[in-house]
C-alpha cells in the first residue's frame, strides 16, 4: 500500500523539489479538487493534515 512517504520518495526520485511538489497540489487542488482529497486520503493521511495540505495549496 502506498502511504505519504513512499509518495515523496516516489516524487523525490522523480526529481521533484519541495517546489515542484507544491505546484504539483496547486495544480491538483484547482483541477480537480475533489480527487485531490480522495488521494490524501488514499495515502492514509489523516483528516487535519488534509485540510492544511488542501488550504495550503489554495494559498499561494
Amino acid at each position: 500500500m502506498l502511504n505519504k512517504e513512499r509518495w515523496i520518495d516516489i516524487m523525490r526520485a522523480a526529481g521533484l523539489t519541495d517546489r515542484n511538489m507544491r505546484n504539483w497540489h496547486i495544480q491538483f487542488e484547482k483541477m480537480e479538487p475533489d480527487a485531490h482529497q480522495e488521494f490524501l486520503e488514499s495515502l492514509g493521511i489523516e483528516a487535519v493534515e488534509i485540510e492544511k495540505i488542501r488550504l495550503w495549496s489554495r494559498a499561494r
